[in-house]
């Protein structure tokens, strides 16, 4: 199943007409018209890492050098009037870096805190993969808590708060993996994948005579995304769609080519995601639907297979799709 087909496309609906969430789909249309433009094609991963960001997760954008991964997470950077910075990992870079680090001040004869790259709205980690295993560890707090703790004082981040990170699963010589409780905390593994023939002709005639990203203009402040975070939390999930979400989840636990399945973090998040998703869409209430097209993108980086499956050549994304098809769909009113 491709990105464009869990976004842009899915099981039709027979439910209630569209509610009332006016204000959230037309600033998101609005969010979303600025990234398109500068990523040519590629309205489905706008939209997933957009939903990301409205659903308080973290982006993992995995793919192959030159398909544009920096250039998405720039454009939704640039689209926003938000605090942004950008660290490129490499293997020398220390935890402090991204965290912080408390100096003696010898003007005033005490010790303060000199806040990291992580003090910011959107963080934008390239090549998240080519840093130690220290470094990748020191995010995980703060993409988790939103805190960040150094010499034993914790220090609140903002709102909203999201990590951007790119990874080529590819070129792989001089990287470290990143360990399953750092995945876990990324809401969504997305890949951008090559451009169609007619898309890839209008990327030569957009970016071969000048550069798109310096004509996107921020259409929202960090004021607006968090009213519009606010807003998308109290989208209404009935508790059948409770119930798929979680028989679904569960499903990755038992089945026989997974070794590790997925956490209650991934209930949660993939919970998160759904009422964003149906909030931008216009819709005061999530359906089944909604956690069929996020699904792939949510759960199939958190899954570990078996030695033997991997052989086969299985990925987490197959298993997802074959449990879409296995687990019942409620019906009836939600």
């Amino acid at each position: 199943m491709t990105t464009e087909d869990q976004v842009g496309g899915g099981v039709e609906s027979s439910a209630r007409a569209t509610g009332p969430r006016p204000d959230v789909a037309a600033r998101f249309a609005g969010i979303e018209a600025a990234v398109a433009h500068v990523l040519e094609g590629k309205d489905a991963v706008v939209r997933l890492a957009l939903l990301a960001l409205l659903s308080e997760g973290h982006l993992l954008i995995e793919d192959v050098p030159g398909v544009g991964k920096t250039l998405l997470a720039k454009a939704v950077a640039r689209s926003l009037a938000c605090s942004v910075r950008r660290v490129q990992f490499t293997p020398d870079l220390l935890p402090s870096d991204v965290t912080g680090v408390t100096v003696y001040n010898a003007e005033r004869g005490d010790f303060e805190f000199k806040p990291g790259a992580v003090f910011t709205n959107v963080l934008l980690g390239d090549e998240i993969n080519r840093a130690g295993p220290k470094t990748q560890s020191a995010l995980l707090e703060a993409m988790e808590e939103r805190t960040v703790t150094v010499d034993g004082t914790t220090h609140e981040l903002g709102v909203p708060f999201m990590v951007i990170a790119t990874q080529n699963p590819i070129e792989l010589d001089g990287t470290f993996p990143l360990p399953e409780a750092q995945r876990d905390r990324f809401l969504m593994r997305i890949s951008l994948g090559y451009p169609s023939a007619d898309a890839e002709v209008a990327v030569l005639d957009t970016h071969g005579s000048g550069e798109p990203l310096a004509d996107v203009r921020p259409v929202a402040d960090a004021r607006e995304v968090a009213a519009m975070i606010l807003a998308c939390r109290g989208v209404h999930v009935a508790a059948p769609v409770k119930r798929y979400l979680v028989d679904l989840v569960r499903a990755t636990r038992s089945h026989p080519a997974v070794e590790l399945g997925a956490s209650p973090r991934a209930s949660l998040g993939l919970l998160r995601a759904s009422r964003t998703l149906a909030a931008v869409e216009g819709r005061d209430y999530v359906v089944p639907d909604d956690v069929k097209r996020l699904a792939p993108v949510v759960l199939s980086h958190r899954l570990v297979l078996g030695g033997d499956a991997q052989l086969a050549g299985h990925e987490g994304g197959h298993i997802v799709d074959e449990l879409l098809s296995s687990v019942p769909i409620p019906v009836g009113q939600l």
